[in-house]
């Protein structure tokens, strides 16, 4: 049996409520270096073997303590980097962008979506960095560092539901782990923890 963990980052610093993404910059807020001081607490007694991070520095700062903590090494996988946007470094939203005929081209196609990364993209490398999580942590456990969307998709993915989805429902708090039991090589059972407690799901950028 294996487990890996997809640990969403903690709250990041954004008194402009600008929509990050991948942009530069952005680190945690002292509340969200609780919350990865909280997934240190989660993880200590665990079987960690292996820790993974998306490269952008909020998720860089969430797996550090989880690292000091465990005595092991980040591992920056881009794999785990949060999905591509258009708004990003906007503080828009889509029901905004879409009062502006000129921004139609890219609100076409919710199901894809059509204004960022294709969800069936997302789930396809998400899946393959959770495979090679398993294998290099195989009897034990892996963490890796990533985004709201991104994890999310991997969760309806590996529940083999449809990847479009209301992004109000999905349940990814900052600072939580979704968590992927392996049995010989499937994923058998998932389950979800706010380390932290319960936190806001939402948030610019994610």
């Amino acid at each position: 049996m294996t487990v890996v963990h997809l640990l969403r980052h903690g709250e990041v610093s954004n008194p402009n409520g600008v929509l990050y993404g991948r942009l530069p910059g952005y680190h945690l807020s002292a509340n969200g270096r609780l919350m990865a001081a909280a997934a240190a607490d989660y993880f200590a007694e665990r079987l960690v073997a292996a820790l993974f991070a998306s490269p952008l520095e909020r998720a860089q700062e969430t797996a550090r303590p989880v690292a000091e903590r465990l005595g092991l090494e980040i591992v920056t996988d881009e794999r785990l980097i949060e999905s591509v946007n258009v708004l990003e470094g906007k503080t828009v939203t889509l029901a905004q962008l879409a009062l502006n005929p000129a921004n139609w081209r890219y609100l076409w196609n919710p199901f894809r979506p059509s204004w960022g990364e294709p969800y069936a993209s997302i789930a396809a490398r998400m899946r393959a960095v959770m495979s090679d999580a398993a294998q290099e942590a195989r009897g034990h456990e892996a963490v890796c560092v990533s985004h709201q969307l991104p994890i999310w998709v991997a969760r309806r993915s590996a529940e083999e539901r449809r990847l479009w989805h209301h992004p109000a429902r999905r349940e990814c708090a900052l600072g939580s782990v979704t968590s992927f039991t392996y049995r010989d090589d499937t994923i058998a059972d998932i389950s979800y923890a706010e380390p932290a407690g319960a936190a806001p799901g939402g948030g610019h950028g994610a």
